[in-house]
């Protein structure tokens, strides 16, 4: 039976940098990661696909990305990196569309939280880039917190047409206050061109003491908001090794979500994603 994690990256420090790993409370995970590293983990989960996932805004990773998706079973998709403010950004997703493996480009993302501007989704460039997106027959993912919440919901409304991946729920701190998150997130998911991947939650809590119950609340509000149908399982492996192992993190997903139908969790683990990408 197929049973997908929807979310993990990969990296080579002796190829690039990671440039988001700033200070000392990364260096447990300061090291290679490739494909091999992971095979045996999701094997013993269960795990029979993978999307991976773009860490920088290099277009070179992108397509280091799909020559590993081409030579090895496990990933089945990648989302990867275009700059969407480039006025050839069509041209761009087209050449890697046209690679031998091109098909393996499921969606596209940006590191959205890092901009200073929270409303950069809205800007003009971005709307156009976004549109590019949506005509090569791509997904987009969502990497957000709160504070860009709003400019992620009009985005939605304006594009009804590019199917939109909400990353690690938009990582809300767990253990603060629901809302203003939750309400927002609601409003997100009242557009059927929305899906939210439930990932990234154990590095938003304490790294050294969480418990699944501390997860529960915000995983229900996504359950309930989305409904299992928009809402798909991802590791964000390795970056999940700083508060849990993978293991640890596919058996809190599946506690998370055990009062849901065994269809309802078939959705979670495989539907909602092989759908979305297009697996």
């Amino acid at each position: 039976m197929t049973r997908v994690d929807a979310h993990h990256h990969i990296w080579d420090l002796t190829v690039r940098e990671q440039t988001w790993m700033v200070g000392p409370a990364l260096d447990p995970i300061r090291r290679n990661y490739s494909i091999d590293d992971l095979a045996l983990q999701a094997a013993a989960a269960g795990i029979t696909a993978t999307v991976l996932v773009q860490t920088v805004g290099l277009v070179e990773e992108t397509v280091e990305f799909l020559e590993v998706a081409a030579s090895n079973d496990l990933v089945a998709g990648v989302v990867g990196w275009v700059d969407l403010t480039a006025d050839d950004v069509a041209t761009a997703l087209e050449g890697l569309r046209s690679r031998p493996d091109g098909a393996y480009l499921k969606a596209i993302r940006h590191q959205v939280h890092d901009e200073p501007d929270v409303d950069w989704l809205l800007r003009p460039d971005v709307q156009r880039g976004l549109s590019a997106v949506a005509d090569a027959g791509l997904a987009y993912d969502l990497l957000t917190k709160t504070p860009h919440l709003p400019a992620a919901i009009q985005t939605a409304r304006n594009l009804p047409q590019l199917n939109f991946v909400v990353d690690h729920i938009s990582k809300p701190v767990i253990g603060e206050p629901l809302e203003p998150w939750a309400t927002q997130l609601r409003e997100l998911a009242a557009l059927s061109n929305v899906t939210c991947k439930l990932s990234g939650m154990v590095t938003e809590a304490s790294w050294t003491d969480w418990k699944p119950a501390d997860l529960q609340p915000y995983a229900d509000v996504v359950l309930d908001a989305f409904t299992p149908a928009r809402v798909m399982f991802g590791s964000d492996w390795p970056v999940c090794l700083l508060a849990a192992s993978y293991a640890e993190v596919v058996e809190t997903a599946e506690t998370l979500t055990a009062s849901l139908t065994p269809t309802e969790r078939e959705a979670v683990f495989a539907t909602t994603a092989t759908n979305t990408y297009k697996l």
